[in-house]
């Protein structure tokens, strides 16, 4: 019964957030600016990895294809559905993107890489642009922390479609009854997507979150054509096919967006507690390094088995390594996605400090699911350590609208001079809502 009470509220959320009766409602305030805030770093996120060959190439590739009226900063034209996926690749190339611990996953993602190109193309404005979003990110939360995956499995090409197909729905103005079937005919064709890839070390997960949004785009294309799927579709996979178990039910009148974080460092969250403490240990070594001959982390268990990866090869690895992430955070302050490109890599002294770093257990960080970190490092003889059990992005410490947008400008400098950058991160802040998206997007040009 627990499945079939999940998908219930599943609809009220989706009759709450994407009925075309809704759609001219304005949002909460702090809805409506966390809204902005994910789509601007989202945006970000997608600037800086165009700077990573595999991507420039695949945006290439899109356009050669087919060019369309779509395009990034400096960048060939795509079509829409060519937009959506470069967009979804970029945007979590560099593991710098949101998340929601309660789903497990970046909800956010393929939703924003889906709506952008969608809203240029439709001209629409801010706040419909921004309802489509909230939308999209409802919904999918909520798939997320019900739909869980079997072991072996990697959420991106998953349950992701569903909040694309919510989103698009309500960018659309289609009434709750045919977001609903865009979503069951998505949830009908949900794949096996692998976590193979990561643990080989491979970017093929790259493609996952572009893959989900364009099975949430042709679900509601195909739903606002006619197209009929079984109303019980979403129960039917979560008894069959999702490692669903007796999750507890969220108030459809929890807004799951306020509770996304922001990530400071370009890397998977459990990384983030050693690069932290690393920063705080750089600062008072005045940025130098090279006497510090013995470094061990103390951390929380899940983070030694998600993040395991030593002498990471490929970027991906480095993203899901505890040792990198401290060695980053010794040698350059923190993690940005700058560090996965060629030049800063292999550089021979954050792999010296890499190669030093040793990784302990600490049970009682793991205790009730608490999440920390304690390093310690000698340095010219001398210990020295530090404590990190919170970081920015947590929910007692959530990243300020100044750091957000901040991280944007960094995140955008390969794409977009400074002060184009500057001028779409603060007209997207403040604007009014009834403003078009276009003339947002054009400050960036």
């Amino acid at each position: 019964m627990t499945n079939e009470l999940h998908a219930e509220r599943l609809t009220e959320v989706v009759r709450r957030y994407c009925d075309v009766g809704k759609s001219s409602e304005a949002l909460p305030h702090e809805v409506d600016a966390k809204g902005r805030l994910m789509l601007l770093d989202t945006v970000g996120c997608m600037l800086a990895a165009r700077s990573a060959p595999e991507v420039a190439a695949f945006e290439a590739g899109f356009s050669r294809l087919d060019a369309g009226s779509f395009c990034f900063p400096g960048g060939p034209g795509l079509t829409t559905l060519g937009a959506a996926a470069v967009g979804a690749m970029a945007a979590t190339w560099d593991e710098a993107c949101e998340g929601l611990a309660l789903a497990h996953g970046r909800p956010g993602v393929p939703v924003v890489a889906a709506l952008l190109p969608q809203a240029l193309a439709r001209d629409v404005t801010v706040g419909e642009l921004i309802g489509a979003l909230v939308a999209g990110y409802e919904v999918g939360a909520r798939a997320g922390a019900w739909l869980r995956i079997p072991p072996g499995m990697h959420v991106d090409a998953n349950w992701p479609s569903l909040g694309v197909a919510a989103g698009v729905a309500r960018l659309l103005a289609l009434p709750a009854g045919l977001a609903m079937a865009a979503i069951n005919t998505a949830a009908c064709q949900l794949p096996a997507s692998l976590y193979l890839p990561v643990a080989a070390g491979a970017n093929a997960r790259n493609t996952y979150l572009a893959h989900s949004a364009w099975l949430g785009i042709l679900a509601t294309l195909s739903a606002a054509g006619g197209v009929t799927a079984p109303q019980d579709a979403l129960t039917h996979y979560a008894l069959n096919y999702s490692a669903a178990g007796d999750e507890p039910l969220i108030d459809p009148a929890r807004l799951l967006l306020l509770e996304a974080y922001f990530k400071p460092h370009a890397a998977v969250r459990h990384a983030h507690y050693g690069a932290e403490a690393a920063r705080l240990l750089r600062g008072g070594l005045g940025g130098r390094t090279e006497n510090i001959d013995a470094i061990t982390l103390s951390v929380y268990a899940e983070a030694q088995t998600y993040c395991g990866n030593r002498d990471a090869q490929t970027p991906i690895q480095a993203q899901f390594s505890l040792s990198f992430g401290v060695a980053a955070g010794l040698r350059h302050g923190g993690i940005d996605a700058g560090i996965y490109r060629e030049d800063q890599f292999h550089d021979a002294e954050l792999r010296r400090l890499e190669r030093l770093v040793r990784v302990k257990i600490d049970p009682a960080l793991g205790e009730s699911g608490r999440r920390g970190a304690r390093l310690d490092i000698v340095t010219a003889g001398e210990a020295r350590s530090a404590r990190v059990t919170t970081i920015k992005g947590d929910p007692a410490m959530p990243m300020s609208t100044a750091e957000v947008a901040e991280k944007f400008l960094r995140y955008a400098a390969t794409s977009v001079p400074a002060g184009r950058a500057r001028d779409f991160a603060a007209q997207l802040v403040d604007c009014d809502s009834t403003t078009p998206f276009r003339d947002i997007w054009n400050r960036l040009f």
